[in-house]
């Protein structure tokens, strides 16, 4: 453990970010690089998936919003600092969000709206995107966001089959991918 605590504290900043991504790295250790001054390191620890939720609900107000995207993106952040993200300032903290598996429906539902294709093609591709919504982006004007509709395997087979003939050969590429295609044709 010594070894670890030593080099945790290592003044070559790539060893301590390696330490702050690695999910084997102790709790104890991790909350002392979740105040390192280099940013690249504290978004380490707000990825690692064994960051303890007090440190990142610390990380959740970080102002780079690199860090703000890791804890996004992040499966264990509590519900209420995912609600608290979803209006963040930065497009990309919202885009991570939408990806979370825990994101809640109602948020999801909230950013299908988004002014940032990004971020609708993300709740797009979340798998606990309700139906209507997928539906209602299957028209997205972003081609983009129409492909990850056309690629998520809750999307209903008549939108499906409706996407399949997308001018956007894109799309159609995306439909091809769809593991419920067979079903249909």
């Amino acid at each position: 453990m010594d070894v670890l605590v030593k080099l945790s504290t290592d003044e070559d900043s790539d060893i301590r970010k390696y330490f702050a991504r690695n999910p084997n790295t102790p709790v104890d250790i991790l909350v002392q690089l979740s105040t390192d001054k280099d940013s690249d390191i504290r978004r380490g620890v707000a990825q690692n998936p064994n960051t303890p939720v007090d440190v990142l609900v610390q990380l959740s107000t970080d102002e780079d919003s690199d860090i703000r995207r890791g804890v996004a993106q992040n499966p264990n952040t509590p519900v209420d600092v995912l609600v608290q993200l979803s209006t963040d300032e930065d497009s990309d903290v919202r885009k991570y969000f939408a990806r979370n598996p825990n994101t809640p429906v109602d948020i999801l539902v909230q950013l299908s709206s988004d002014k940032d294709s990004y971020v609708r093609e993300y709740v797009a591709q979340n798998p606990n995107t309700p139906v209507d919504i997928l539906v209602q982006l299957s028209t997205d004007e972003d081609s983009d966001v129409r492909g990850y509709v056309a690629q998520n395997p809750n999307t209903p087979v008549d939108v499906l089959v409706k996407l399949s003939t997308d001018e956007d050969s894109d799309i159609r590429k995306y439909f091809a991918r769809n593991p419920n295609t067979q079903w249909i044709y």
